[in-house]
């Protein structure tokens, strides 16, 4: 009876937790979450916890980790054989990940760049424009994308 008391609404989760309802139904949807039982008027009671587990969500989302790495995350802390030494290498891993991400965008920023160089913006027509022309440009593959 005590649980039911001090059951939280899904609205009063998502207000706690800095989140909007839609997002705690998602993450019980995707599993990281349990789904709560339901009063007799069909609300859910989510134990006062939820609030905390939905907060580590967020916050290992902000560093970049996928849902599937938070799940495994959780996993790691809810069982009692993990090992610091196993989070550290989730959190290597990431950094790993993050770093060929910025890699990759400052590949995408140069190329963007040297694309945009020779356009004026001087207000011709689109038609003419050489960034769009550049990237109208048969790399010889074979492959014509027609939408």
């Amino acid at each position: 009876m005590g649980v039911a008391r001090d059951s939280l609404k899904i609205g009063q989760v998502a207000a706690r937790a800095g989140v909007r309802v839609d997002t705690v139904r998602y993450y019980e949807r995707e599993g990281l979450i349990a789904e709560p039982p339901r009063r007799r008027s069909g609300f859910r009671q989510y134990p006062p916890g939820v609030v905390r587990r939905i907060r580590f969500i967020r916050r290992a989302k902000d560093l970049g980790f996928s849902l599937k790495e938070i799940q495994e995350l959780l996993s790691l802390r809810a069982d009692p054989e993990s090992t610091c030494e196993q989070v550290r290498a989730q959190a290597a891993a990431k950094i790993v990940d993050i770093d060929e991400r910025i890699r990759t965008l400052r590949r995408m920023k140069r190329a963007l760049a040297a694309v945009s160089a020779p356009c004026s913006g001087d207000g011709a027509p689109a038609s003419e424009c050489p960034i769009l022309a550049s990237l109208d440009v048969d790399d010889g593959d074979g492959d014509d994308d027609h939408e």
